[in-house]
């Protein structure tokens, strides 16, 4: 069973957190939140966006980047940034791997991609944006993950049994 991990630099909109969490959730996707945080997880914005869902929810706070790196050593790290050279559906996502995305204002910091620019992966878009929702980026990304793994943990058929589809 393929287990994937997304990772938040640094987060600064509740309800984009929100929407993360509710897919981690529905994905069954471990939630990495690295500290400082541009909100408080008990914010009613954070429940309008799904964290009803919290209490199902894998997440795992750290206070720094340096701290996620010692707790998770030797963890393979997919860099998502507007800047990498590579789109997200060139890479191979291994079982276990995290995929981190930097916070909404400036993206991962420049000094932790140069460390990592061949991991670094970008979703292909037109130039007149500067990137998508944060949370459009994560669903994006980590749905190409679980695909090359035929969504081996998923139960696909059971939500077809609820309709008629005649």
């Amino acid at each position: 069973m393929a287990r994937l991990n997304i990772v938040l630099y640094e987060p600064e909109i509740p309800s984009n957190t929100g929407n993360i969490g509710r897919t981690c959730v529905a994905t069954g996707t471990r939630l990495h939140l690295i500290e400082p945080l541009g909100f408080r997880l008990n914010e009613k914005s954070i429940k309008r966006a799904g964290m009803d869902y919290w209490e199902h929810l894998d997440v795992t706070r750290y206070i720094n980047y340096q701290d996620f790196l010692e707790k998770n050593p030797g963890a393979k790290i997919y860099m998502a940034s507007t800047k990498a050279p590579r789109t997200y559906t060139d890479v191979s996502y291994e079982e276990d791997c995290y995929i981190m995305f930097g916070k909404e204002s400036g993206g991962i910091p420049e000094e932790i991609l140069l460390k990592n620019q061949e991991t670094a992966i970008r979703i292909p878009m037109l130039d007149k944006i500067r990137s998508l929702n944060l949370s459009n980026s994560v669903a994006i990304v980590l749905y190409e993950a679980l695909r090359q793994h035929n969504f081996d943990h998923m139960q696909l058929e059971g939500h077809l049994t609820r309709y008629d589809w005649k």
